[in-house]
């Protein structure tokens, strides 16, 4: 078996659990499109455009927000390790996948906040299960906001008198996609799966099989494999947050990326747990709408339901030696 690659002077079973962590980040589907190439002082984080997902995802904007989520874990876990990560998003003169490059810096300077988000990157996973009636607390929501300002994102919490509106416009994402049978087959192909896999939502993590009672839009990862139980009830007033940017572009897309996982780790290290309503940012019709709602002055990113849950299935992680990539020139020829 071959030897896994190292870097920045760590061993390789230490590389190796940089990358393991790196890959346990949020993404569309559960499609993990991310690669890794490891070199001697050098980690370069690559899209994999195998991964992509033409329908849902037709610009890349999701991928390249999984794969911001991925670079910091990435960062995280190096920090851990005793190196300071110093990335550069999008670096000239590389290969057209690469998304960044992560250089050291030194020694890392060991910051409480980053440790008790790398100690939950094994515990976050999305929860499509019920919440329970209990409120999210001021204080949370006030370390949820600072989270997502420390990545230069901004989070607006959606106020009560808001709620109508947005689930107008999530529900109309949501009715525009599964109108189209293309975006219904390549769903299919990620989601509703029985067997061994390492990637895509199984059963195990999909959730109950949606109603129309349902005031929130819950996606139908069952696939037709299981009922939903009797008296199981979604909350009617979660914590709905949206994470915004200032800008758009491919750089803005890997920031909020790393904004959405620092947010979502907080989440996790708090006791909490959340899940994505992604319907409304995915279409662009609704996320313009969205976008106008709150002011016109940012970009919505990514709209999370965040509260209290009871214990979850988390869907499948690739095997790490999948993620890596040697040769850029033609690994990604398609």
């Amino acid at each position: 078996m071959r030897t896994f690659p190292a870097a920045f002077g760590l061993t390789s079973g230490q590389t190796e659990q940089v990358v393991r962590l790196a890959g346990m980040a949020p993404s569309l589907h559960n499609s993990q499109p991310w690669r890794f190439r490891i070199l001697p002082h050098l980690i370069e984080l690559h899209a994999d455009p195998k991964r992509h997902l033409p329908v849902a995802d037709p610009e890349d904007r999701e991928l390249r927000l999984a794969c911001g989520a991925a670079l910091f874990n990435l960062r995280l876990a190096l920090e851990q390790a005793g190196i300071r990560p110093v990335v550069t998003l999008l670096p000239r003169l590389a290969a057209a996948t690469t998304l960044a490059e992560v250089r050291s810096g030194g020694q890392a300077d060991q910051r409480p906040e980053n440790l008790r988000c790398y100690e939950a990157i094994t515990e976050r996973h999305s929860h499509r299960q019920p919440f329970r009636n209990i409120p999210v607390s001021a204080a949370d929501r006030h370390l949820l906001m600072r989270a997502a300002h420390e990545e230069q994102a901004w989070l607006h919490v959606v106020q009560p008198g808001e709620q109508g509106t947005l689930e107008g416009l999530v529900h109309r994402a949501h009715r525009a996609q599964m109108a189209d049978a293309r975006f219904r087959t390549e769903m299919a192909a990620w989601t509703g799966r029985t067997d061994d896999t390492t990637e895509g939502v199984p059963v195990s993590a999909a959730g109950p099989k949606p109603e129309p009672k349902d005031q929130w839009v819950h996606r139908d990862f069952t696939a037709g494999h299981t009922e939903r139980s009797p008296g199981t009830e979604f909350e009617s007033h979660p914590l709905l947050v949206v994470l915004c940017t200032r800008h758009s572009g491919r750089e803005a897309d890997l920031q909020a990326g790393q904004a959405l996982q620092r947010l979502w780790l907080t989440t996790t290290a708090q006791g909490l747990v959340a899940s994505m309503i992604s319907e409304v940012v995915e279409v662009p019709e609704t996320r313009e709408e969205l976008q106008r709602m709150l002011g016109g002055n940012v970009v919505p990113r990514a709209l999370l339901r965040i509260g209290h849950g009871a214990p979850s299935v988390p869907s499948p992680r690739r095997n790490v030696g999948d993620m890596l990539v040697d040769d850029v020139s033609g690994a990604f020829e398609s």
